[in-house]
């Protein structure tokens, strides 16, 4: 199998058809069998849905001569805001059929949260549920582009209703002429500090998706992958459209009951479903491990994946022990499809993000974009000249001061922090804001989180750097406490020295704070910026 990983980092090679569109070129592939299911949705209170790939075509048909027959023309924009329901892929595939640029958004976006994503991409079409077309609703008169609204939900004022809308058009579609260098998705990143910024991709991202689905993912036509992920973050386009659709593999979305996210209810569902495929969230993963595991047996699971943030150690080793199965870390962003991973057939180091995948070239630099020795912390760099790596942004739109920042030299530097050991394993350091500087040591909240998390007291853990007159900063945690455990000054000394005697000394929290919750991305990431501003208003003046 260690074959296997080399042989498609030699081998590998993407050739994309100057007119290939995956809106067709991929679905109708697997809609020319009338019985191949694409998706099985399971609804709160135990509703169930099951969709062909051939009602699927049917229905993004429908919407994209809907769209035309509405005046919407090919390259114009449209706003997605779904819950986990079939209507986010059929959306997403009819728009691309139309040859009309998908936004997606999470379905938490704020009246003020459309309104700027509406505004600076100067969208005329958004597609949404209910609650969201109430938000669009107090904003829209400030919105002049916006010329079409479309609810999935019951009739308002002032909208096109999906139903009515699919239900005059015939299912019939002739192909929209579209190239695969036209503008095809823009994403918002998570937005860990500023505003989003807006990351193009063409029409041949989705098939730079293969990387992700083939080899990461490990799908084929006889499975069923479940992505535990919401629909508004470039992961639903990794793990819940174009990596599992591009090799054929059928959907499992759940859509939960409103509230907090129930570990005991996904369990429930892997148990009872035949879920092959597993992807999740870290945060999903150190959920899960909460609960008595020895309940539950998953006869047909037999991969499991996780993006995000890096998983730590002892997460992956409670999970393994339970199940037989090690989550294998992946590495992307919203700028790019899978570029690290842990491929399978390769061993896996806990707390690695794993190897480069196949098509990407990466690097650890310094500052003057140098390679450093191995081991040595530097910049996450990938390459991209002479030829760009498939699946990378086109530009940040509208930014050209961020795109002369990360596109620098033969490079596209991501932003982020890490180190590359002798035989390539890549670990995770942190993104480049996050690292804290104390008294001349550099430190990585994550291997600090890692080794508080080690500890049964502690279900999560989010490490920031706190101002300090003679260190400049020290190691401040935030930790949330499994259950049967209070907060106490004693617990947050034991931490400390479990810290010590499982890292280096000096990385230990010298301050400990014990939260309810951690303020996260809806891509589920710690927002560590939210955390370092709670700890600059609280510091002693």
């Amino acid at each position: 199998m260690a074959e296997r990983y080399a042989e498609a980092r030699r081998n590998f090679r993407l050739d994309v058809p100057d007119n290939y569109n995956f809106g067709y070129d991929a679905i109708d592939r697997w809609a020319a069998d009338p019985d191949k299911l694409a998706m099985h949705w399971v609804g709160p209170g135990g509703a169930e849905r099951r969709v062909t790939f051939a009602e699927l075509r049917a229905d993004a048909n429908r919407l994209a001569a809907a769209l035309r027959r509405l005046g919407v023309a090919p390259g114009e924009r449209a706003v997605v805001v779904l819950p986990r329901i079939p209507e986010w892929q059929i959306a997403m595939i009819g728009l691309l059929r139309a040859g009309v640029v998908a936004l997606p958004g999470t379905t938490q976006l704020q009246p003020k949260d459309l309104a700027y994503r509406i505004r600076e991409s100067e969208t005329s079409v958004i597609i949404c549920d209910d609650t969201t077309a109430g938000r669009v609703d107090t904003v829209r008169r400030d919105l002049p582009t916006l010329k079409q609204l479309i609810v999935v939900g019951a009739k308002r004022d002032g909208w096109h209703t999906w139903d009515d809308l699919l239900a005059a058009e015939d299912g019939t579609l002739a192909r929209v002429p579209t190239r695969a260098d036209d503008p095809a998705l823009i994403f918002f990143t998570s937005g860990t500090t500023g505003n989003a910024k807006m990351v193009l991709h063409n029409g041949r991202y989705p098939a730079a998706h293969v990387i992700t689905g083939k080899y990461w993912l490990d799908l084929g036509p006889d499975d069923l992958h479940w992505n535990a992920s919401d629909t508004g973050w470039a992961k639903a386009a990794w793990s819940s459209l174009f990596g599992p659709w591009n090799q054929g593999a059928a959907l499992f979305i759940q859509q939960p009951a409103p509230g907090p996210f129930n570990a005991a209810e996904l369990l429930d569902l892997l148990a009872k479903y035949p879920i092959t495929s597993l992807c999740g969230a870290p945060t999903i993963y150190r959920m899960v491990v909460q609960e008595d595991l020895a309940q539950y047996t998953f006869p047909h699971l037999r991969r499991c994946v996780a993006a995000g943030e890096p998983l730590n150690p002892e997460v992956i080793e409670i999970w393994r022990r339970h199940t037989g199965l090690t989550p294998a870390d992946g590495y992307g962003q919203t700028e790019t499809v899978l570029a690290v991973g842990n491929f399978p057939g390769e061993a896996i180091r806990p707390g690695s993000m794993g190897k480069p995948a196949p098509g990407y070239d990466l690097a650890i630099l310094d500052d003057d974009l140098q390679p450093v020795a191995a081991g040595v912390e530097g910049n996450v760099a990938i390459r991209v000249k002479p030829a760009r790596p498939a699946g990378l942004l086109v530009e940040y739109w509208k930014a050209p001061d961020t795109n002369a920042r990360s596109f620098r030299g033969d490079w596209y530097l991501t932003g982020d922090r890490a180190s590359c050991d002798e035989d390539g394993y890549f670990w995770f350091v942190g993104r480049a804001d996050d690292v804290i500087l104390s008294a001349g040591y550099r430190i990585g909240p994550f291997e600090v989180e890692s080794a508080l998390i080690e500890h049964p007291a502690v279900a999560e853990a989010a490490v920031v750097g706190a101002p300090d007159p003679i260190r400049g900063e020290v190691v401040k945690a935030y930790v949330v406490l499994a259950r049967g455990y209070s907060p106490s000054n004693e617990l947050a000394a034991e931490l400390q020295d479990h810290v010590k005697n499982t890292t280096a000394p000096y990385k230990y929290p010298r301050q400990i704070e014990f939260t309810t919750e951690l303020p996260k991305t809806i891509s589920g990431k710690i927002r560590r910026v939210e955390l370092r501003a709670r700890t600059q208003a609280t510091q002693p003046q």
